[in-house]
């Protein structure tokens, strides 16, 4: 009888080699063949302390994050990433998994073990980068998702990561719910961080199930018609496991440009990535760089900008003499100085 390997055998198998974050593969073999996603596990972000922060940065101004490296291309690896502009919800569409593997004529399970170190990295830096909540999306539920949910437990249960499933569990094996219920249980109390895997799941499901809830509490006359409200619905949406139930950044791998049913309600304000990797390739620098754009974009959730603003107050003032000095008389000038203060405001 074959001995069981044993579940961190699946991130890092025997006489298995994960590429170093700053090694070059050889010219003659293309990068869609290296046997191995390009990951780094121990080459994560240094987490500081506020003492050794400070000290690192004068008046602690300067809130970008660095990383010391070892000897790999880089003496000084500078992210450029703040602090204080991180999200607090991270979602992951984790596709590309099979692609992966064909393009390397391997096994579909062996794309799938390569997505589980992708995972397994990702979980890593975001616990280090001090992000509340990851959400992964997985298409699949075939019988390879079994063994990752004996690796969460495992894993991840020693990282202080708590662990949540949504989705229609009705329609998985009994045994699997079973293991579901136990792996979130198992969990409950960790703080760290928390993963929500999102596994027989859709968007549409979700607000339809939603819908359910409330229609009975209706028809039980706990709930009146014109109570309803979009709180209300967020309420009954199975991100409420969470406390920040909507993303701040969705990614979505292997260059694919939809949210394939996914997060439909939740996804009202979040910013979008789309990296070209592929699932099992994405690692450290895919991850920062999304952070990077996340970074860089002024949030609105629907207001409008301040370059909007200013192109409307610029329209006014273009507008011919005569209207602009009716507009002014008629309208502006009997308005209170603070408000014409505020009209006129640069940005």
């Amino acid at each position: 009888m074959a001995a069981v390997p044993s579940p961190f055998n699946l991130f890092h198998p025997p006489n298995s080699h994960i590429p170093s974050l700053h090694s070059k593969p050889s010219s003659h073999v293309p990068r869609s063949t290296l046997p191995l996603p390009r990951v780094s596990v121990h080459q994560m972000l240094v987490e500081e302390d506020e003492e050794e922060y400070r000290h690192r940065n004068g008046n602690g101004n300067d809130k970008s994050l660095r990383s010391d490296v070892d000897s790999g291309g880089f003496s000084h690896f500078t992210v450029g990433i703040r602090r204080d502009l991180l999200p607090k919800h991270v979602a992951v569409i984790m596709d590309g998994n099979r692609r992966w593997a064909r393009l390397r004529d391997l096994p579909v399970d062996s794309g799938y073990e390569a997505g589980a170190r992708s995972l397994r990295v990702l979980v890593d830096l975001c616990c280090k980068l001090g992000i509340q909540v990851l959400t992964v999306f997985a298409f699949s539920t075939d019988n390879w998702f079994r063994p990752k949910v004996l690796l969460f437990k495992v894993g991840f249960f020693r990282e202080d990561v708590q662990i949540s499933f949504i989705g229609d569990k009705s329609k998985l094996p009994g045994s699997l719910q079973e293991l579901i219920a136990n792996v979130e249980e198992s969990t409950k109390n960790n703080s760290r961080l928390q993963l929500v895997v999102a596994v027989s799941y859709s968007g549409q499901y979700d607000v339809v199930q939603a819908c359910r809830k409330i229609a009975l509490k209706v028809k039980d006359g706990a709930l009146m018609p014109e109570d309803i409200s979009e709180s209300l619905i967020e309420e009954e949406l199975e991100t409420n496991c969470t406390q920040f139930p909507y993303p701040d950044l969705l990614i979505r791998t292997s260059g694919e440009l939809r949210i394939s049913n996914f997060f439909l309600w939740q996804l009202a304000y979040t910013e979008l990535f789309f990296s070209q990797s592929l699932w099992p390739d994405f690692g450290e620098l895919e991850f920062l760089e999304a952070l990077r754009a996340f970074q860089s974009r002024q949030r609105r959730y629907g207001r409008e900008s301040n370059h909007e603003r200013r192109k409307r107050s610029l329209t006014v003032l273009e507008l011919d003499v005569p209207l602009k000095a009716t507009i002014w008389r008629e309208v502006i000038q009997p308005l209170p100085l603070e408000c014409i203060k505020y009209l006129l405001r640069d940005g």
